[in-house]
């Protein structure tokens, strides 16, 4: 077994132990740092919203060398003295083609930036004109399309784990993670098109499905947690979090590493494109995803849960247990658990009074011999070669 298989294996165990519950307030600390970073990059940038939403005329021109004509191209368009042609986005798309975006032209606008860009060297330009009113239309679909997943989500959480303290944990991750997306898309100046709206609805249904899988290992681990006294509710939360460690980082490893592929051919070989805002999306949603099913999902729901005079009353009884310390030793957990589990019907037979009788007469102690007894001749027996001979 590889080492890191040796130590998913000891994680899951409970021989080797990581303190997530314990330490959640410097989790918290943590994303509220990053969510202050992001929500401080979304007053003070803001987002570079595509023409899909804002409106305006996009150009795309066939023209070699496309890198080396951005500032060209862009002084071609500024000089043509239209006024809403000002401040135009120019951006190299491929090996062969430029974009230049500006705001709503007239016909006659369009012809005028049309014949610029034919002076700067282009052999084809296209145009496509977007009026604002479609971008509304999207974004008001879009916001709806999130309002409806998060009231799916909130039921069918609490429909499948009959707990609505797992649903208000699953959605605080959920609101962690988008927050973090959008804030690097500000901070970054990437553009906001309908394709990040797909990313979007796409990254919540990926951090959803991995607090869904620890949530579940948490049931498990909690099953009729009020007659137990080995472990506390965030103890055994605590424990489902290092039996998914493992799992967790790979299934995030094995998503994150074909996304970053995309974006990287997104960023570098095709340039601008709902490739690359497609990738972005899913990359950061991805990665934040993972994060807060570990440090934000759980440790929140053991928080919650450690409220309830139910587990305050078994946490006690879980302390009274151990004694003065009322600390949990990491490494007695394997065994000690499993010999809890047996119930204390099965655990009272280890008592010789409680065996059967047949365990009674397996387990019976030979009594030692009397002094008389012992000095009388013993009969001896024979050899097997002696065996059968007069």
């Amino acid at each position: 077994m590889s080492k890191f298989g040796q130590i998913g294996a000891a994680l899951y165990r409970g021989d080797v132990s990581i303190d997530f519950v314990k330490r959640r307030n410097t989790w918290y600390l943590i994303s509220l740092a990053i969510v202050l970073v992001a929500l401080g990059g979304l007053f003070f940038r803001g987002l570079n919203y595509g023409i899909e939403f804002r409106g305006g005329v996009e150009f795309q021109a066939q023209i070699s060398n496309p890198s080396d004509k951005v500032e060209d191209v862009t002084n071609a368009v500024t000089g043509t003295g239209i006024e809403a042609a000002q401040s135009p986005v120019v951006v190299a798309s491929n090996n062969d083609s430029i974009r230049v975006q500006t705001e709503p032209l007239s016909l006659d606008e369009i012809n005028i930036i049309t014949e610029a860009l034919t002076a700067e060297g282009s052999t084809e330009v296209s145009t496509s004109s977007i009026g604002p009113t479609w971008g509304e239309a999207i974004a008001k679909k879009a916001l709806t399309g999130l309002i409806v997943f998060v009231i799916l989500v909130v039921i069918f959480i609490w429909a499948y784990f009959r707990e609505w303290r797992m649903s208000a944990a699953a959605i605080v991750a959920l609101g962690h993670d988008l927050l973090i997306t959008v804030g690097v898309y500000a901070l970054t100046g990437f553009e906001v098109t309908p394709a990040t709206v797909t990313g979007f609805l796409t990254i919540l249904g990926f951090s959803l499905y991995d607090t869904v899988v620890v949530f579940d290992k948490v049931r498990e681990n909690t099953r009729n947690i009020t007659a137990s006294t080995r472990r506390t509710y965030a103890e055994s939360a605590n424990l489902a979090l290092n039996q998914t460690l493992v799992r967790s980082i790979n299934t995030s490893i094995a998503a994150l590493l074909p996304v970053g592929a995309i974006l990287y051919v997104g960023v570098f070989q095709l340039g601008s494109g709902p490739l690359k805002d497609l990738a972005l999306a899913l990359f950061v949603g991805m990665a934040a995803g993972a994060y807060s099913s570990i440090f934000i999902a759980t440790p929140l729901l053991a928080q919650l849960k450690m409220r309830e005079p139910a587990m305050q009353a078994q946490a006690k009884r879980v302390y009274a247990r151990r004694g003065a310390t009322g600390r949990m030793v990491v490494g007695e957990t394997a065994e000690a658990t499993r010999e809890e589990e047996r119930g204390e019907d099965e655990v009272a037979l280890e008592t010789p009074e409680k065996r059967p009788p047949a365990a009674r007469t397996a387990t019976k102690v030979a009594r030692p011999m009397s002094s008389s007894a012992s000095k009388r001749a013993q009969p001896q027996r024979k050899s097997r070669s002696k065996r059968g001979k007069r």
